[in-house]
């Protein structure tokens, strides 16, 4: 018997953040660790930034990411922080004026 585990730190239980997929444990959105990623920060200095995850985690997380782009890009869209709450110390230099 072949049993196949393919994101084994990943999981989705509609009683943890409405079902959105999150670190088995650590419970942080997988949203969380690709939008580190997409800011440029590499892989390997994520754990660094959120410390209650391990650098397998992240690689799990942009794997499922990679499988489920669609899923994970939504969750980020309603999660996004409308640009106006935003604190101009928190923008990016080009948008600030």
């Amino acid at each position: 018997m072949t049993v196949t585990i393919v994101h084994p730190y990943v999981v989705s239980d509609h009683t943890q953040l409405g079902g959105e997929p999150i670190i088995r444990d650590a419970k942080t959105p997988v949203r969380a660790i690709v939008e580190l990623w997409r800011t440029g920060i590499p892989p390997e200095e994520i754990p660094s930034r959120l410390p209650h995850i391990t650098l397998a985690q992240v690689f799990h997380a942009l794997s499922y990411y990679a499988e489920h782009q669609e899923e994970i890009n939504g969750y980020i869209e309603v999660n996004r922080v409308p640009e106006q709450l935003v604190h101009p110390s928190a923008r990016p230099r080009e948008a600030i004026s």
